[in-house]
């Protein structure tokens, strides 16, 4: 079986899976799969520069909560409806990841350091809105529910879902072409080895620039659609480093670098999340134990994720032939 067939395979598998998920879930299990699908979009954002380019970011949570806030902020002041606010959060997350990504490329900010700058630009973005009264402060925005349409409002939960699977699916699409563009091909050449691409007379820094831009506003799409399903936002939800982490653990358990990596992860991840919260109440602390040594096991036993793991697999038995 080659790639490509498994390509298809795990596409046709996950688009049924996602079509008709709906229809069979009660209102609890569509909420996780509203919030797998959340996981899955930041996951393919943070894939577009670290999986890809190379290029880890521990501050993914600055992009997310850019596109939360500027949406919501045009939306209660202005009256712009989030549908465009969205596009416009987008386009200022894809800026501030350019002037984050200059600032640290050409500095050559690179591997821990550049991880540890995102982190810091999260946590600067975090206490500037956290001490902005105009944008609620601390106490955060309650973004008032009309269950209009046109201002991404919406009387059903099947309507959100389908609404971020579709996100999902723009994301998902734009990493198929990219991969077979000469800018996928230059990203992983940089991922590679960058002093290599660059004497071979690959432009590092605009394709930097254009992975951490791109990733930065699909991270933003995610967080404009976090506002918006769940109505309320402040700096510690979507500024926070949690929010970063659940972008990065999709992308090590299904696979970085990976185009269904980050949704297979995502598909295990945020239910298993779920099962910890269920079956560890009594006892404080005990959930995120078990679910942290799940995820250490993952790594150890499948560092190249389960899609990764796949391909390694498909590899030797072609070999053997």
């Amino acid at each position: 079986m080659n790639t490509k067939k498994i390509n298809r395979i795990t596409l046709t598998a996950l688009l049924v899976l996602g079509l008709i998920f709906p229809f069979f879930a009660d209102y609890y299990v569509l909420c996780i799969g509203i919030n797998v699908l959340i996981a899955a979009l930041l996951g393919q954002s943070w894939n577009i520069m670290s999986g890809y380019a190379g290029q880890f970011s521990f501050g993914h949570a600055v992009f997310f909560g850019i596109g939360a806030y500027t949406s919501t902020a045009l939306y209660t002041m202005f009256g712009v409806t989030p549908w465009l606010g969205m596009i416009i959060g987008a386009g200022v997350a894809a800026a501030v990841g350019a002037i984050i990504g200059f600032l640290s490329f050409r500095y050559k900010l690179r591997d821990d350091y550049f991880a540890l700058a995102t982190l810091a630009f999260a946590e600067i973005f975090r206490i500037l809105v956290n001490n902005t009264k105009s944008l609620g402060g601390a106490t955060g925005i309650l973004i008032p529910y009309l269950q209009n349409p046109m201002e991404y409002q919406f009387a059903s939960d099947k309507t959100y879902y389908y609404v971020i699977l579709i996100f999902v699916a723009l994301a998902t699409v734009y990493i198929a072409l990219m991969s077979k563009s000469k800018l996928g091909l230059n990203l992983v050449a940089i991922k590679g080895n960058q002093e290599a691409a660059a004497a071979l007379g690959v432009n590092v820094l605009k394709y930097k620039l254009i992975a951490i831009s791109s990733s930065a506003a699909f991270a933003a799409l995610a967080g404009t659609f976090y506002a918006q399903y769940y109505g309320f936002i402040d700096p510690s939800i979507v500024f926070a480093s949690s929010i970063s982490v659940e972008a990065i653990v999709p992308c090590i358990i299904g696979g970085s670098g990976t185009l269904y990596g980050p949704l297979l992860g995502a598909l295990l991840i945020i239910p298993l999340q779920e099962i910890c919260n269920s079956l560890f109440t009594s006892i404080s602390g005990v959930n995120m134990i078990v679910y942290g040594a799940v995820i250490v096991a993952f790594i150890l036993f499948c560092p190249d994720g389960i899609f990764g793991r796949i391909m390694k697999i498909k590899g030797k038995k072609g070999a053997k032939k």
